[in-house]
């Protein structure tokens, strides 16, 4: 890429995973906000450069355009909590955004779940009681990384290319943004 100074700049490393991370090395690191607390920079999602785009039309557009349909917004809900509480409001929309579909946890095929940190995910997913072999199947924010303003399209375009290699047919996007609000999507492939 050129920069505004000439320079031309080649990216050729991804910012995460942290090659160096060790087992040791992370027991060793000190808690983030809490001197109490479980939250380290290794347990949490690294704030990362990155970019996403989705191209959202109707049917109708897209078939005129000679595009393929990967996938349809089914449903979507956002929710608020208490902010001192902000990492479980995804359990509340996506409650919420299961029951404006009419799907069950159980019918979802894939989910890709925003990991603020390693405690705000697991909570979510034992309040959810979800199974864990459908969540992140290629790792989360914890793993790749978390580009603020493009983690929500970056889960959503995980999500429908994972279900378009698996060929499955239900998924869900879920997100816990600051200040306590949460939000869902679920998506949907013809069979």
């Amino acid at each position: 890429m050129t920069q505004s100074n000439g320079q031309t700049l080649v990216v050729d490393t991804d910012e995460q995973p942290r090659t160096d991370a060790s087992a040791e090395g992370l027991a060793r690191l000190n808690p983030s906000f809490d001197s109490l607390g479980s939250v380290t920079a290794g347990n949490a999602s690294s704030i990362n450069d990155g970019a996403a785009a989705v191209m959202m039309m109707s049917e109708a557009k897209a078939r005129a355009l000679n595009l393929p349909v990967l996938a349809r917004i089914r449903a979507f809900a956002s929710v608020g909590v208490d902010p001192a509480l902000m990492g479980i409001a995804p359990v509340y929309a996506t409650r919420r955004c299961l029951e404006r579909v009419g799907w069950q946890l159980a019918d979802v095929d894939l989910i890709e779940a925003n990991e603020a940190f390693a405690a705000q995910a697991l909570s979510v997913g034992k309040m959810l009681e979800w199974d864990e072999r459908r969540v992140n199947v290629n790792g989360g924010a914890i793993a790749l990384g978390h580009p603020i303003g493009a983690s929500g399209c970056r889960i959503l375009v995980s999500l429908v290319h994972e279900m378009v290699k698996r060929n499955a047919r239900k998924g869900l996007a879920t997100l816990c943004i600051g200040g306590g609000q949460g939000v869902a999507l679920t998506i949907e492939r013809d069979e």
